[in-house]
């Protein structure tokens, strides 16, 4: 079971170490202070929620003040939050709570501009399990954010028959068969293919769901005019390094993209602190 706590617990330790030895020995344990986290470009912002979480951890007088929600699209320069209280507990814990907060909005920016690539057409955005270890709760909610649906959480989800699968079970009819014995009724079957054949064979076989993999264009329009709504259609293959609307215009059902995850650059947001007025 996914606990965002314990997951903040172990992020802060992890840059912690056994002390904060800059914050420690520069900053009065009295001194207060006031900020706020900024966008420095474009961006679909998530993670909002983990800000209070990190500094509670650390210390539960500092106030974090949300100025906008997950989801929204903000401009360059948008004040995302603020937050006041102890210094040295913000300081502690700046990094941490940027490191989210950068890396989900990142995801959730990215799966934005994804969608609107697809839309008018059937196909919709979905993730892949090509996540950071430890962290797939909180970047499928981003997905989810930004617009996009999401496949398999894990293994236990559901059956997807990968070509090792295949290799290892003696062939796709094999493989479809032995785990239709297997499963309850109401958990559906999908098989990845590479050729129209394949294709044939696992729409025969009785797959409910069929992944295109790695196929160019036409071939994928071709699978689907073939399947002609049998079984649901999965694009698959380096779908980040393509153009997602030319696949989409394939009539695809699902566009699976695992450079949503595996790959996405964290957006670009600062921690500023109000400036002190001078002593006179």
């Amino acid at each position: 079971m996914f606990d965002v706590d314990t997951l903040i617990q172990t992020a802060l330790k992890e840059d912690i170490g056994w002390r904060d030895i800059t914050t420690e020995t520069c900053v009065p344990a009295d001194k207060k202070i006031t900020g706020a986290f900024i966008a420095k470009e474009p961006m679909v912002i998530c993670g909002l929620f983990l800000l209070p979480r990190v500094f509670d951890a650390l210390d539960k007088s500092v106030t974090v003040t949300f100025r906008c929600q997950d989801g929204d699209a903000l401009p360059a320069g948008t004040a995302i939050a603020g937050v006041s209280g102890p210094a040295r507990a913000i300081l502690t814990g700046e990094r941490t709570a940027l490191n989210l907060l950068q890396r989900l909005t990142g995801i959730a920016t990215r799966t934005r501009g994804a969608v609107a690539a697809a839309e008018g057409t059937r196909a919709k955005i979905c993730d892949t399990r090509k996540t950071t270890p430890g962290l797939r709760e909180l970047e499928k909610y981003a997905v989810r954010v930004g617009g996009g649906t999401n496949h398999r959480m894990g293994l236990s989800d559901g059956v997807l028959i990968k070509d090792n699968h295949i290799a290892a079970a003696g062939g796709i009819t094999k493989a479809v068969e032995a785990a239709r014995k297997r499963v309850p009724h109401t958990l559906k079957i999908e098989v990845e293919t590479t050729t129209l054949d394949e294709v044939r064979e696992a729409l025969d076989a009785g797959a409910d769901i069929i992944m295109l993999d790695n196929m160019d264009n036409p071939q994928m329009a071709e699978a689907v005019r073939l399947i002609g709504g049998r079984a649901v259609t999965e694009a698959s293959g380096n779908m980040g390094e393509k153009s997602l609307r030319e696949a989409a215009e394939t009539g695809v059902d699902l566009i699976s993209v695992g450079a949503l995850t595996h790959s996405v650059r964290a957006a670009d947001i600062s921690l500023r602190f109000t400036p002190m007025p001078k002593t006179l």
